[in-house]
């Protein structure tokens, strides 16, 4: 397939693949027809014949090229493969940090981030403060007991396994689940698995209020690329016990925008969604377990390379 593309690649020598669609041609006509000199035309059929794509015929004093459809059609196949493959959301996006920046998820994901990147940059132009107060609203039932659902929010353990948006994967993690704690996420893609590609996003915060099993309050600052802070998030999440399980109500409000922030900003809504739907398959998933598995204590953090 490599040699079949780079020999369609060639604009003289995707002419001549034309021309011999219409009928088979000696090299002689090929060449008066996409207008070259004949050893020229010669050179661009003999690579053609490497790749497999012609057929050439020694008649009399003259060589005949024919095309052949089957190389055409492999490739053809190919192609809408590639397409169906996009169509059905195979392609990557990443909202970062938190939630925030970034390209992630599937074709649809990726084309939703940009719809929305493209209206931040435009309101972001007002200047500073642009997005000052801004909130976001997320609501999400869960099946496991409040207790095991405040453990997914506090401990370092069991925040790695859905604080992170699709097709990324933490690199640092520091959460001190007290007033005053410290907070430090840092993510990379999933397939940046030595850390040679460049870092997605880094965020750091501190944690404001902690009433167990109740209201966990903190605030989180993404990094721009810089190390200036891109805006400043206070969020506040609320459980409640219901029949069910657990209802979580998660609530954002930006401060400090800079300019800059608008790409951050255009991933909240995508990349936190997709972050509680890992918590909720998580806590189901360990609500059998006698509460979220194994994993015990708050932790402080994890490194990874």
């Amino acid at each position: 397939m490599d040699e079949l593309l780079t020999a369609l690649a060639d604009p003289a020598r995707w002419r001549l693949v034309t021309l011999l669609a219409e009928r088979p041609r000696p090299v002689g006509v090929l060449a008066q027809l996409a207008g070259a000199r004949q050893p020229q035309t010669t050179k661009h059929l003999q690579t053609l014949e490497r790749a497999g794509i012609v057929t050439s015929r020694r008649s009399g004093q003259r060589r005949v090229y024919a095309l052949r459809s089957a190389p055409l059609r492999d490739l053809a196949t190919a192609l809408v493969r590639l397409a169906d493959t996009v169509d059905g959301g195979g392609a990557a996006a990443r909202p970062g940090v938190g939630g925030v920046g970034g390209i992630g998820g599937s074709q649809e994901t990726y084309e939703r981030y940009g719809r929305s990147v493209d209206a931040e940059r435009l309101a972001a132009v007002r200047g500073a403060g642009w997005a000052d107060g801004r909130s976001f609203a997320f609501a999400r039932s869960f099946a496991g007991r409040p207790e095991v659902v405040w453990r997914y929010l506090t401990e370092v353990a069991l925040l790695a396994r859905w604080w992170v948006p699709d097709d990324l994967r933490i690199s640092e993690l520091v959460f001190e689940a007290w007033p005053g704690g410290r907070i430090v996420q840092e993510y990379r893609d999933v397939e940046d698995t030595d850390g040679s590609d460049a870092v997605v996003g880094r965020a750091e915060g501190v944690v404001e209020v902690v009433r167990r099993g109740e209201r966990l309050t903190y605030r989180s600052s993404p990094l721009l690329p810089d190390g200036r802070v891109a805006f400043t998030a206070q969020v506040d999440m609320e459980l409640r016990a219901t029949d069910a399980g657990t209802d979580l109500e998660v609530r954002w409000r930006l401060a400090d925008s800079t300019v800059e922030a608008a790409d951050f900003v255009a991933g909240i809504e995508i990349g936190f969604a997709q972050s509680l739907e890992k918590l909720a398959a998580a806590v189901a998933a360990d609500e059998g377990t006698d509460g979220a598995g194994s994993a015990h204590g708050s932790g402080t953090g994890i490194e990874q390379s």
